[in-house]
């Protein structure tokens, strides 16, 4: 029998590669797609020389064509740091525009199904907690952080609008703060901030002061979620994180524990529109994916830590960002 042929875009970056290597474990054929403009050859080089895995540079925000059948689209393309998204504002809104809908066009073509990557940012500074995928949110589309909340927003008013008018296969999962080997250390997230700060012997900074929340799920959990989501037959948009919640000053204090750093937490202005809170709520994947974190932030932690400590000298010297509390 055959196997089973999925397109990931964004196959060179942090969660995508590691979809990559969910679905070859699973005896999938993989197509990665990625235009590395923030993704990074090295996290998928190891499946090169595998014979059910293929790649292509591209850019889906132009026309998007791959050769046979095509039974699965995961669709990652996107930039997901605040560094990125404010530093290539219009590529952010033209892939979750422009490239959701090429890319929902090739999944017509193929009858394919697609499962399209949206974010916990859709809930934008919440006002309820946990955040339900009822809840509509409350977002500045005009703010600094608009030009990725409101390409999220479209991305799945224009998935949902292709499965209701045109009756496609979608899902749609909202993805909350996932960490995990192979993020970059500079690319703006408090997590790999915080460690690479750890890491040159810096104070680390905390914008505000610091009791805003976030949920940190650990990347094989946040896969096993998204796996469960594609086989399941649920169009409508999940929220998959891990529901414990903790201030970006505890936070802050785990990673001086964890690294042995003598450094201190300091202090700086909040960001604009920065979210309060973030916890995901997770009822519906539990009652219909029958799916739940499983990985603890202590163990997840030292993992990822161990990663960053494995970095070229250079990769953690260097710190070309500005970090915002994501």
């Amino acid at each position: 029998m055959s196997r089973k042929r999925i397109l990931i875009t964004g196959a060179a970056g942090f969660l995508g590669s590691h979809l990559c290597d969910r679905f070859i474990k699973e005896d999938y054929h993989v197509i990665g797609m990625d235009n590395l403009i923030t993704g990074d050859l090295r996290n998928i080089e190891h499946l090169f020389k595998l014979e059910n895995f293929e790649f292509y540079k591209h850019d889906v925000s132009t026309f998007v064509h791959v050769p046979g059948q095509l039974d699965y689209i995961l669709h990652f393309a996107s930039p997901a740091s605040p560094i990125d998204y404010l530093k290539i504002p219009i590529q952010t809104l033209k892939v979750g525009s422009l490239g959701t809908h090429h890319l929902l066009g090739l999944a017509r073509a193929k009858g394919a199904r697609i499962l399209v990557a949206s974010t916990s940012e859709v809930y934008g500074d919440p006002t309820v907690s946990p955040q339900p995928e009822e809840y509509w949110g409350n977002v500045n589309p005009v703010g600094p952080r608009g030009v990725y909340d409101e390409a999220k927003r479209f991305q799945e008013a224009i998935t949902m609008a292709y499965h209701t008018f045109h009756g496609l296969e979608t899902r749609i999962v909202r993805i909350f703060n996932t960490y995990g080997p192979r993020m970059r250390l500079n690319d703006g997230r408090v997590l790999p901030a915080f460690i690479g700060q750890a890491l040159r012997g810096e104070d680390l900074t905390v914008f505000g002061d610091g009791s805003q929340t976030r949920s940190f799920c650990y990347v094989d959990d946040q896969v096993e979620g998204i796996y469960r989501l594609l086989l399941s037959d649920y169009p409508y948009p999940v929220n998959i994180g891990n529901p414990d919640e903790i201030t970006i000053k505890q936070f802050g204090e785990e990673i001086i524990k964890l690294t042995g750093t003598t450094q201190k937490l300091v202090y700086k202005e909040l960001p604009v529109d920065d979210p309060k809170q973030r916890r995901p709520d997770i009822s519906k994947a539990q009652e219909l994916l029958g799916w739940e974190p499983k990985i603890g932030r202590a163990e997840g932690l030292r993992i990822t830590y161990e990663y960053f400590r494995s970095l070229p000298d250079q990769e953690i010297k260097h710190k070309d960002f500005t970090y915002y509390n994501k």
